[in-house]
């Protein structure tokens, strides 16, 4: 009897420790002046009266340091009478900014776009803005974005584009030159599962228009033609990346799956699909190695309009605009990113580079992977002017030079890093 008054003792008293233990009686948010108290709040996992869990809070951290309109964030932890008092600090970026880029090659060709974007409209981190690209043809597009419309995981995302360019097509007995126009009009579905995984599900519907200007022609392939389509797509991305200001870290995939169906015999349905991994690497205090890997597969049609391209912009820098095509593609970008000043706001950073990829070409095989004509590797070297309270302010240099077969050279102009 007399273990039994001890065992229930012992289990009352524990029970009565466990009972004692502080939570969380305040919760303080501060530094904030657009970014409203009631999104952040609305993101944070922590809630008054609950027990104070330091993972929760590390995650919030990282949560908010990735919004736009977060430049940094940081917490406190105060005991205060018979709890705690936390506090969620942040600095905020300004974030209505331009964006541009431009880009040239040996053979003195010269593009550039560039636009005007809001990322924290009304306070709720919600994306408006428009561009305007001038590549040999005027273009234009808007997109909105509300990652956190109706509540911390679920948003909606609509994009509109006009898009007019020359276009290489790629024939057995030459190149011809179209003037490509695509108007698109779409609507996504956003959904955050948790701080690592999101997708996004929607449906594009656009319009192809393909006028002949110059170069080789085929009797099997129409000069001119306009193609309604509709693409169905399907985004899933894990993200477990850190940002520390201009440094990063960390590992992110994103895998991108489309379908497209179209209204017409002249250009045939396809599935296309690609995935990109990013690696981070923080090397002691100045340095970030940075390496993003691209592996993608379309229906493997043998068209000339084949839809992976090489291009400057896209992922082999100073290669030039849209050189060639494929339904395959590999590419690897890896870059050591070093501060070499930085004061205040204002960092200047140096980085080098390598580029490099290869293609599948439409109709072919695995083998057109390893085929040196596909192969193009393109060192380099460029800068990077920052500013630390403007979201995404940086402005880029870099010049890619070719040493494969027939390479060129070239410089790649923009706002953001290159990936």
């Amino acid at each position: 009897m007399k273990r039994h008054s001890i065992l229930i003792l012992l289990f009352l008293g524990i029970g009565l420790g466990f009972s004692q233990d502080k939570v969380i009686s305040e919760i303080i948010i501060q530094g904030n002046t657009k970014t409203k108290t009631s999104l952040i709040s609305k993101l944070s996992s922590i809630t008054q009266g609950s027990a104070l869990d330091s993972l929760q809070i590390e995650e919030d951290i990282k949560r908010l340091k990735r919004l736009p309109s977060i430049a940094h964030a940081y917490y406190q932890v105060h005991e205060k009478g018979e709890g705690y008092q936390v506090v969620y600090g942040v600095e905020e970026n300004f974030t209505i900014i331009p964006s541009a880029n431009i880009y040239t090659t040996n053979d003195d060709e010269f593009a550039f776009r560039v636009g005007l974007y809001e990322f924290n409209l009304f306070g709720q981190n919600i994306t408006l803005g428009g561009l305007y690209q001038n590549d040999i043809y005027s273009s234009y597009g808007a997109n909105l974005r509300a990652p956190f419309l109706f509540n911390k995981k679920l948003g909606l995302a609509f994009n509109y584009s006009n898009i007019t360019t020359e276009e290489p097509v790629f024939l057995d007995n030459g190149t011809a030159d179209y003037k490509y126009n695509n108007t698109s009009y779409e609507v996504l579905g956003l959904y955050q599962f948790n701080l690592q995984h999101r997708i996004e599900a929607g449906v594009n519907y656009f319009n192809e228009d393909y006028e002949y200007k110059t170069g080789a022609t085929a009797a099997e392939i129409p000069q001119d033609f306009d193609v309604n389509k509709l693409l169905y797509k399907l985004i899933y991305e894990y993200n477990n990346l850190d940002y520390d200001f201009q440094y990063v870290s960390g590992f992110k995939s994103t895998l991108n799956l489309q379908y497209v169906i179209s209204t017409e015999n002249v250009l045939p349905d396809f599935i296309i699909g690609w995935n990109d991994f990013f690696y981070y690497h923080r090397i002691g205090k100045r340095g970030n190695w940075a390496n993003r890997l691209r592996l993608g597969l379309a229906t493997n049609d043998d068209s000339p309009f084949a839809p992976f391209a090489v291009d400057n912009n896209l992922n082999i820098r100073g290669v030039g605009n849209t050189i060639d095509r494929g339904t395959g593609v590999i590419v690897l970008n890896t870059e050591y990113r070093h501060t070499l000043y930085e004061k205040n706001w204002f960092v200047l950073q140096s980085n080098v580079f390598i580029d490099g990829g290869s293609w599948r070409n439409p109709g072919g095989d695995f083998g057109d992977f390893g085929d040196t004509q596909n192969f193009r590797i393109y060192p380099g070297a460029g800068l990077r002017f920052m500013h630390k309270k403007i979201f995404n302010a940086i402005f880029r240099i870099d010049y890619g030079f070719g040493v494969t077969e027939d390479a060129t050279n070239g410089f790649v102009f923009g706002i953001g890093q290159y990936f």
